[in-house]
This record gives C-alpha cells, structure tokens and sequence, in this order.
C-alpha cells in the first residue's frame, strides 16, 4: 500500500484524521462510480472521465478570456485545462511535482514550444519546451488552477494530503504573484464536490473561487473564507516536510 501523502503533515491531529476520511471517501466513489483514469484514484490528484469536458467549461468563462497568465498544478487531470491555455496564448507557470527542486515552477511560453501544447504540458516533456524559473522570476498571474480531490460549494479545498498547493499559494502570495482578485480554479467531477461545510479545514488551506465540472460551474466568491495571508505557518510544517523542499530550507528563519 502507498505511503499517505500526508504522513509528513504537521497540525491537528482529529483535522488530518477527517481530512484522511474524506479523501478515502472519495476516491471510492470515484472508483465504484467507473469514473477515475489510469492509474486509479487514490493517493493522487485523480485523473477523471470528462476532464476535457470541464476545461472547455472552464475556456468558455470570461475568467479564462481574461487571463493572460495562468498558475497550475502539473496533475494529470488538469492537463487539458494547461493545453487550452497554452493553444489560447495565455503563458502557463506549472509548478514542478512536490516542488522537489531549488527553481520549482515550469515556464511554459506558447510562442517557443518544442512540442505541441497537448504535449508540452506533460511532466514528461515539460522540459523540452519549458525552463525552470524561480519564485522570484515569475510574474504577476490572473488565475490560479488547482488540483482537489474533493472541493465543497463553499469553496473548501480538499488535497491528496500534501500540502503542496497550499505551500505553492503562500509562495506565490508572499511574492505578489497572486493578490485578492486572482481569481482561483478547479476542474473536478461531480462526485468530488461537496455541499458547503462539510470539508475540514485548517488556516493554512486556501480556498477556491470558481468550481467547474463537466456539467456546471459553481461561483463560491460569496461564500468562501477568507485567503491565507500568503506567509508560511512554519508551525506547521514537519522537519521531514523542509528537508523535502529546498526553497523551505533557503527560506526558514533562523533560529
């Protein structure tokens, strides 16, 4: 059995354990519903029948028209919304898998890509048209592409347990990258999302603004928490967790 993502996790214990049940809870049904792709629902971002359908969703949202740069998570299931971008002009910023390296985001330009955008977008060939950027290097964007596995109408996020997104969001906010009007996004299945309140969460966890399935997009604006302030709640991290992440080892106070 794979490790849980969030075994490295800091917090309150009863939250982490509520957290653990959803996520088992929903990779279920993804799985009973026939409705996840290889390699299967659980410990991941979870691939989804109709995620092409939720991107086109989401290219026909004047939230997407507006953008002109876009922040993503590199999961399978958000690919088709990172080829869209790219075929639409918009440069994407895709962070790199468990921001394992000291420059930890993927600069993709649609005008200087090796490979189509379909492509492109792939872990596997990021690298071929993209080059690692620092924090620092990155400039202002106007949409926010997130992973769930589960998401409540209230705008709740649930991760795979851990806390990347969430890491990624208070480096960007802390750097100006992301301010109060970057609008925030998901594609998820139906069977992901969850009548408002019933997703835990802690201070730390950054909410969405727009949910989009194949079928409809939800508008949480008017009922989300407010952001995270963009500073990292050292507190809560492990020591497993920093040692992970170089970036979090440059940037930790010293004592």
């Amino acid at each position: 059995m794979a490790r849980r993502h969030d075994h490295d996790a800091g917090g309150d214990p009863e939250v982490l354990a509520a957290k653990a049940a959803l996520r088992d809870e929903v990779w279920t049904a993804l799985t009973e519903g026939g409705v996840s792709r290889f390699p299967g629902a659980r410990n991941r971002i979870s691939n989804f029948v109709g995620a092409e359908a939720a991107a086109q969703r989401l290219r026909g949202l004047p939230e997407w028209e507006a953008a002109r740069r876009v922040k993503s998570n590199p999961d399978s299931a958000q690919l088709p919304v990172r080829q869209r971008a790219l075929e639409d002009g918009k440069t994407v910023y895709m962070a790199v898998p468990r921001l394992a390296e000291d420059d930890p985001f993927f600069l993709l330009d649609p005008d200087h890509l090796a490979d189509p955008p379909r492509r492109a977008v792939s872990i596997k060939n990021a690298m071929r048209s993209a080059r690692r950027v620092a924090v620092d290097e990155l400039e202002p964007v106007d949409l926010v592409v997130t992973g769930c596995v589960a998401v409540g109408e209230d705008g709740a996020r649930l991760g795979k347990g851990g806390g990347f997104a969430d890491l990624e969001f208070a480096l960007a906010s802390a750097a100006g990258l992301i301010g109060p009007d970057t609008v925030v996004v998901t594609t998820v299945h139906e069977l992901q999302v969850r009548p408002a309140g019933t997703i835990p969460t802690s201070s730390h966890d950054a909410p969405v603004d727009l949910i989009v399935t194949p079928d409809r997009v939800v508008d949480c604006r008017s009922a989300r928490r407010d952001r995270p302030t963009g500073h990292i709640e050292w507190a809560s991290l492990t020591e497993e967790k920093i040692a992970a992440i170089p970036l979090l080892g440059r940037l930790r106070p010293q004592s």
